[in-house]
């Protein structure tokens, strides 16, 4: 086999038009012959490409509303055919097939119909078929052919061309073979993970996960661990569909802790208040509401200080002047909001290794997602946690009722408690945490935790008396003992929220009744690992 292939004949047929005739010019400059199909061929020939119609080759008009155009032994031949095989020659010559050099196809926009909430019968007509066929094959034979799936790889394709005299390297043509099969499994993926869903399958017998390289990551979570960024085509907003403003390459630990701290925030209408959650190693170290951004930030900043400090802070609102001042007084990873004023823009822009990342807009923290965790020989798939809890759904299970500001305090510490790995116990004030313990292997060492940070940010602050003192209290699971929230009634916890469901429910609300605890159940759990 010879590393280099001169590039003689081509087979062009796209959905993605972007490029397209630019494309199809350079190609006919440099002597290639281009067969064409459709839309693309009339493109071409109408900006005075020449143009040789692929029926014309096969000697069958596309039918059946074009669903049979290119699946034919005069294309496939053309593609499959090994150049240095005797009887494959042969054949060739036989049955008059000409070989294809090089194929450029992008296939019907299936995942886009989808997203646009397209119905069943217009998702299945914008199923490729033709067209995955013929990138399969040029790919299995990139011994000689080119395949081009990715429009961003037209120029890289024009300079193989023009750096080996109209011929390609094996190097290239395996390079692009291994993005054209990547190209068909992800869309495979999509339709199988759309037809899942609309067959509502909840455990479908075979999955397939597919993503898109948006970064190569310098390591991940640490330095000997290699590491990248893929996106999943979803136009959820948030870290992976941001834009980042200023500051240098987000890392794999800033992703994850960004995304995280966004995820939180959105649970907070920002039509309802302002709100901050300052976030470091994924779990939150300060969330609060405020009449103001900058008073929702110090209030989530004065619930452990010491924290903070390296933080990932995200805003329900957009940020504005003020607000970045106050940020700016420590050092901060990364900001996330859904925008930024000029003045907020500018105040950062004197802090250049500030990453200031604009979303336009917040998450739906109710849409339904799929999460997935992988496991040694295999992968773990679940409904992403979308759980909500409201006023009405909340049942008072002691001789004492949560007041209407307590209420407040509940619902939001319940919200954070969400999104605080396990175990976890959230103190509340005035609607914002002013303890956080996360990640115990006991809930009463949770409630510890809380207890020791909200005494320690008192005592920095110059008060008398733990933040806790007079808090809500969320635990996001049930307490198995009453030890937990003993502990948070020692910490200054006057009412609680949990989920119940233990067998020793009546013992821990027994208990909360001595204390003089007001308790209200949720039924739902939130576990997060």
């Amino acid at each position: 086999m010879t590393d280099l292939h001169p590039v003689r004949r081509a087979l062009i047929s796209v959905s993605d038009k972007t490029g397209l005739i630019e494309l199809g010019q350079a190609l006919e400059a440099r002597g290639v012959e281009i067969l064409s199909t459709g839309g693309s061929a009339k493109a071409l020939r109408d900006a005075g490409v020449a143009v040789k119609d692929v029926a014309d080759v096969t000697g069958f008009p596309e039918m059946m509303d074009g669903r049979v155009k290119t699946l034919h032994p005069m294309v496939h031949g053309g593609l499959l055919a090994l150049r240095d095989n005797d009887a494959h020659v042969a054949s060739m010559e036989e049955h008059g097939i000409g070989a294809i050099d090089l194929l450029v196809v992008n296939l019907y926009p299936f995942e886009e119909t989808v997203a646009k909430g397209a119905d069943y019968d217009t998702c299945i007509e914008n199923i490729d078929i033709g067209g995955p066929a013929m990138i399969r094959a040029a790919a299995k034979n990139h011994a000689f052919v080119n395949v081009i799936v990715d429009v961003q790889d037209y120029d890289a394709l024009l300079a193989e061309l023009d750096g080996n005299e109209g011929q390609t390297s094996y190097a290239f043509r395996q390079h692009q073979a291994q993005i054209a099969y990547a190209r068909t499994g992800a869309y495979d993926a999509a339709v199988s993970s759309w037809m899942a869903g609309a067959l509502e399958l909840e455990a479908p017998r075979r999955r397939a996960f597919a993503g898109e390289l948006k970064q190569t990551l310098r390591y991940g979570e640490n330095s000997h661990q290699k590491a990248a960024f893929y996106t999943d085509g979803s136009n959820r907003p948030g870290v992976a569909t941001a834009t980042q403003l200023q500051g240098k390459e987000l890392s794999y630990n800033n992703i994850n802790d960004t995304d995280a701290a966004f995820e939180l925030v959105a649970e907070f209408d920002p039509a309802v208040s302002p709100a901050v959650a300052i976030i470091k190693h994924a779990n939150p170290c300060g969330v609060a509401q405020g009449a103001t951004l900058v008073e929702a930030y110090q209030k989530a900043f004065d619930c452990d200080r010491t924290s903070a400090f390296g933080g990932i802070v995200a805003l329900n609102q957009p940020l504005d002047a003020e607000t970045a001042t106050k940020i700016v007084e420590i050092f901060t990873e990364v900001v996330i909001a859904p925008g930024a004023s000029d003045e907020a823009k500018e105040i950062f822009a004197a802090k250049k290794n500030l990453r200031l990342l604009l979303t336009d807009g917040l998450p739906d923290t109710r849409a339904p997602l799929t999460a997935y965790k992988q496991v040694a020989g295999g992968v773990l798939v679940q409904d992403k946690d979308v759980g909500y809890v409201g006023m009405d759904d909340l049942k008072v299970v002691t001789e004492k009722a949560p007041t209407d500001e307590q209420m407040k305090d509940l619902l939001f510490a319940w919200k954070v408690a969400k999104h605080v790995k396990s175990n976890a116990i959230v103190y509340v004030k005035d609607q914002a945490t002013v303890g956080v313990g996360a990640g115990q292997m006991s809930r009463l060492d949770s409630a510890n935790v809380a207890a020791s940070k909200a005494e320690r940010m008192a005592a920095e602050l110059g008060l008398d008396e733990s933040l806790a003192k007079g808090s809500a209290v969320a635990s996001d699971a049930f307490f198995p003992f009453p030890d937990g929230l003993l502990e948070a009634a020692a910490a200054g916890g006057t009412c609680v929220i949990q989920p119940g469901g233990s067998m020793r429910d009546k013992e821990v609300i027994d208990a909360a009744n001595e204390a003089g605890l007001a308790m209200v159940f949720t039924g739902m759990r939130h576990f997060r690992h």
